[in-house]
């Protein structure tokens, strides 16, 4: 709350000094305007729901239902704080503006010329300069809504509508994904968090929203896929299309390595990475070699307001903005998961006295020893679902923020990265989760009545 209240304190004098921070609203990239819509009384139902029956129905439901209720939930809770602003400027205009990828997409007559030549447009101040968003994404962002429209589903309506259903995804992925790494009961206890979080005021709509639903689903795939080698490729391929989608996408790398550390599959990793990489061969064959683009999306990105933009405004500003889109249940969820990394405690893992089945027996048992050596404690203790993504998200977040290449508009740029801090909700007391719950949703319904968000 500090932070948060020491960001918007700082950027409204940066902004009254008329120092170039480009936020008006300042963490968030958005426009002062208490507003409210239809969605000031669906949001709130649908908060309601989520708080006081998800988590019994979390505990009760049979998997695939419950993942279905997830989902359906999720759709709700998205579309219902989008409705705040209304039909039009909540969904419909939003990828349709001068700095969207919709506005490219009528210039894309020839696919295979597109990508060959793609390279040779991000740069500014040419005739035939891409647009923003265009310019600042791999092709790969571009072509998933010039399918859309060839396939005769053009327009803003249905780019937001995708980006929704795409974005929701992220709402089953991250339980999937515990429960493929031997945890369903936080599986199931996290399952409420990922519905309700914050992060929904921008899966509806942006193209980032994409982003995380597809990396996400990659997560997942990898996760379930275990030794199977085609499920396996599957879910590296679905991971390398996400580099394609955004560069700062790469570092999805330490949350993609989490399903390796946990289950001890190394082979498994080695055979999605192959699948990554066909990914990128098939593009540097279509003649878009992906450095080449992240080199000149550098130089662009200082043509334009990120010069101007003050790094150190914004380096710690940008965890405000976190704070905002991932909800204030991210402070308890890493104070945990990092408390975990310590000794352990006797009679937990690790501890005097544990028996590798949750209990103390008073003597160590040695059915399966603690390996030697600090490194390997320590690993062991990382090795947990709920305390290894979140802290995998950290350090994704952490290299993208000193990066330079995040100032600003973090609120929906992270949000690949951010989904997955709710990972560690499981790490909270039973009794405080709903509060939490709250304190998400009450988040989410304050900046989307109090600012109105450019995405």
């Amino acid at each position: 709350m500090l932070l948060v209240a020491a960001a918007i304190a700082v950027g409204w004098w940066l902004n009254r000094r008329h120092v170039p921070i480009y936020a008006g609203s300042a963490p968030l990239f958005a426009t002062p305007g208490p507003h409210v819509g239809i969605g000031t009384v669906l949001a709130p139902l649908v908060a309601a729901a989520v708080v006081g029956w998800l988590p019994r129905l979390a505990d009760r439901l049979g998997w695939r239902r419950l993942l279905l209720t997830a989902y359906v939930a999720a759709l709700a809770w998205i579309l219902s704080l989008a409705m705040i602003d209304g039909w039009r400027d909540g969904l419909t205009s939003r990828l349709t503006g001068d700095a969207e990828y919709l506005i490219d997409v009528p210039g894309v007559t020839d696919i295979p010329v597109m990508l060959r030549t793609f390279t040779d447009r991000i740069l500014d101040f040419q005739p035939d300069s891409w647009h923003t968003h265009v310019s600042g994404h791999p092709p790969g962002a571009l072509l998933v809504f010039v399918v859309l429209d060839r396939i005769g589903l053009g327009g803003g309506t249905a780019a937001a509508l995708l980006c929704v259903l795409v974005g929701a995804l992220t709402a089953v992925a991250v339980p999937v994904t515990l429960r493929a790494l031997g945890d369903e009961p936080a599986a199931r206890a996290v399952l409420p968090f990922v519905v309700l979080f914050p992060g929904a005021v921008w899966l509806g709509a942006s193209a980032d929203a994409i982003f995380a639903g597809v990396t996400a689903t990659g997560i997942a795939a990898l996760a379930v896929a275990g030794r199977r080698r085609g499920p396996v490729l599957a879910a590296g391929a679905l991971l390398g299309y996400g580099v394609f989608l955004s560069y700062g996408l790469v570092l999805m790398a330490p949350i993609a390595l989490v399903p390796a550390l946990v289950s001890r599959r190394l082979r498994a990793t080695l055979f999605a990475l192959a699948g990554a990489v066909a990914v990128v061969a098939v593009f540097a064959a279509a003649g878009f070699w992906w450095y080449d683009g992240y080199r000149l999306v550098v130089e662009r990105y200082y043509q334009g307001i990120g010069r101007e933009r003050p790094y150190a405004y914004w380096v710690w500003a940008n965890l405000a903005t976190l704070v905002l889109a991932a909800g204030p249940a991210t402070a308890p969820i890493l104070r945990r998961a990092v408390v975990a990394l310590g000794p352990a405690a006797p009679g937990e893992p690790g501890g005097a006295g544990w028996d590798g089945r949750g209990g103390g027996s008073g003597a160590p048992r040695h059915a399966r020893p603690a390996p030697p050596g600090a490194v390997r404690r320590f690993l062991g203790r990382l090795s947990t679902g709920p305390v290894a993504l979140p802290l995998a998200a950290v350090v994704a977040i952490v290299a993208a923020d000193l990066s330079g290449l995040s100032k600003a508009e973090v609120e929906r740029i992270w949000l690949p990265f951010g989904v997955w801090l709710m990972a560690g909700a499981a790490l909270l007391p039973a009794r405080h989760r709903r509060w939490w719950l709250v304190a998400q949703a009450v988040t989410a319904l304050a900046v989307n009545h109090l600012v109105l968000t450019v995405w």
